[in-house]
């Protein structure tokens, strides 16, 4: 594994984003040096938490599994288009896909998680679409406890689309790219099915029939996210250490308060110190933070009791020295998501290559930021609500289209719509830790509600939209646009690689109210060591990165001011 060692001094500033890191080995000993915040997982959340840490004038060790990403952190990994600039294949929004095909040292390993996850500086922000949209309130106002709800959290999103911007517009020259796709849905669904046709970020709280083109949070034709801003500020002062290739394996802890973290560094296992009044911050993610908890004792004590006869446990972590908390790894949220290959004279599709990419294409990315590279493939967004009578909240459901065909479907006029569900649905599962401790989600996060609501919902949405498709010039092509109801259930509830795979939002496995307070983001049953990632926030109506980051900005907030 490749590491990184950043030093205390600032080694670049915000204003110079495009010059590599100088990766410098320090001469401290950080490992025994005593620290006011420890943050594990430098994503989207952990970077967050550690700036504002840091700016409240923190002792701030911000820790990393993985190694470099982005250009600006060292990262390198380019394909030979790319050769002679500072950017690596991180940077560029339209080698999305890639990292599907081979993740290099992107993602987690399968010796650390059973799911697909960015394992790199940035997390999943380095790895994902860069999809960027503002949850509407009624997912704070409905599925989050007080002291969460949108109004408490209006300054931290100002906060936020301060710091990283919502774009639509991401290629330099003004003009949008692979568009056949996009006319095709707008008439499909704006004209045929009665959409509103909107500036999705503009209007964040509607989600009822609306379509727009997808916000991102790019700058300058290349990937953003707090890698780009946050990061860049924490690495300005003095108190502030980012260091990769720390595997944090548990938080050490004295009855209910964290004395610091074990880690294997370099082939070492250390303990990690924190000050007498530090704290622990896991921001791993919403697999790895439930088993890092788990591993440090803490959870449910029937899981707790598999980890023990597992041999997972030290000797000295024996059931007396257990934290009872049942919310750890519970509710453990993904999107069921279906794909539907769509076919039509006028659609033009296109495939990005990491290789042998269209050379005008790379001339446009390379001369001005302008073209398909600057932006990861999706033309269009849309979402609408399914009610229910029993006064349960709705539904959410979304559909983002892309701009190629997949699976089996590939031909050049062939694109795909990717239906996920998303709040309101009643399914979730649990993190799991297997006998080796791989932390992993259990087999009944999809559609495992007894009444079968959410596949029902799901399917309806569906339905609902094939009635519209005659006159669209758009047929699908793997679900007959005549399907009833019910074989779209079934459908979509078959695992195939069009139905019922991972979406890999993960999220919700330590939900505020019940596995962490709502004051400060505290697990339960402890002191000083806290969760802030996608594991507190329940599930989102839209992608969830944008709902990730306000959540960090607000519990940093709450840790600095403790």
């Amino acid at each position: 594994m490749r590491l990184i060692h950043i030093p205390l001094v600032a080694l670049l500033s915000c204003s110079s984003l495009a010059a590599p890191l100088t990766i410098a080995l320090g001469e401290q000993d950080w490992t025994s040096q005593e620290w006011d915040a420890i943050v594990v997982g430098a994503g989207p959340a952990g970077i967050i938490v550690a700036d504002k840490l840091s700016e409240a004038g923190k002792k701030t060790l911000l820790l990393e599994g993985g190694g470099k990403s982005y250009g600006i952190t060292g990262g390198s990994q380019q394909p030979d288009w790319l050769a002679g600039t500072n950017m690596s294949r991180v940077d560029i929004p339209g080698l999305y896909k890639s990292v599907f095909d081979d993740p290099g040292d992107l993602t987690c390993a399968s010796e650390e998680t059973a799911a697909f996850g960015g394992c790199t500086i940035g997390g999943s922000s380095a790895i994902n679409a860069g999809l960027f949209f503002q949850p509407p309130s009624s997912d704070w106002d409905t599925f989050h406890p007080d002291g969460w709800k949108d109004a408490d959290l209006e300054a931290a999103t100002k906060r936020l689309l301060s710091r990283q911007k919502s774009v639509t517009n991401y290629s330099a020259d003004g003009n949008f790219y692979l568009q056949t796709g996009y006319e095709a849905a707008k008439k499909w669904l704006v004209d045929s099915a009665g959409y509103s046709n909107v500036v999705i970020n503009d209007e964040p709280h509607d989600k009822t029939k609306v379509f727009g083109r997808p916000a991102y949070d790019y700058n300058n034709g290349q990937r953003g996210g707090p890698v780009t801003t946050y990061l860049q500020t924490s690495l300005s002062r003095s108190n502030f250490l980012l260091q990769s290739g720390v595997r944090v394996q548990r938080v050490e802890r004295s009855g209910s308060k964290a004395t610091g973290v074990v880690a294997k560094f370099n082939g070492t296992t250390v303990t990690i110190p924190l000050s007498s009044t530090g704290r622990v911050v896991l921001s791993g993610g919403a697999i790895q933070s439930p088993q890092l908890l788990m591993m440090s004792g803490i959870g449910d004590p029937a899981t707790l009791s598999q980890l023990e006869s597992n041999k997972l446990l030290p000797d000295s972590m024996n059931p007396s020295t257990w934290i009872n908390n049942t919310a750890v790894g519970d509710g453990l949220f993904d999107n069921p998501n279906t794909f539907i290959e769509l076919t039509g004279p006028s659609i033009a599709s296109y495939t990005y290559s990491y290789k042998s990419p269209i050379t005008s294409d790379t001339l446009m990315y390379l001369g001005s930021k302008s073209g398909p590279y600057t932006f990861a493939s999706q033309t269009s967004v849309f979402w609408t609500m399914m009610p229910h009578t029993d006064g349960t909240p709705p539904t959410g459901v979304q559909g983002t289209i892309d701009s190629a065909g997949y699976g089996e479907y590939v031909d050049d006029r062939t694109i795909t719509l990717n239906v996920y569900g998303t709040s309101g649905l009643l399914s979730s599962g649990r993190v799991q830790v297997d006998a080796k401790g791989v932390a992993g989600p259990s087999d009944d996060i999809y559609y495992s509600d007894a009444a079968g609501r959410d596949a029902s919902d799901i399917a309806q949405f569906i339905h609902d939209l094939f009635q519209a498709l005659p006159g669209s010039g758009l047929t699908p092509l793997n679900i007959p646009a005549n399907a009833s109801k019910e074989e779209i259930v079934n459908y979509i509830t078959t695992p195939s690689q069009y139905a019922k795979g991972q979406v890999n939002h993960w999220s919700s496995s330590c939900r505020i109210g019940s596995c962490v307070d709502a004051e400060a983001l505290k697990v339960q049953g402890t002191d000083n060591v806290h969760v802030v990632d996608a594991s507190v926030v329940a599930p989102l109506t839209v992608n969830p990165q944008f709902g990730i980051m306000v959540a960090a900005e607000k519990g940093g907030e709450l840790i600095a001011a403790l």
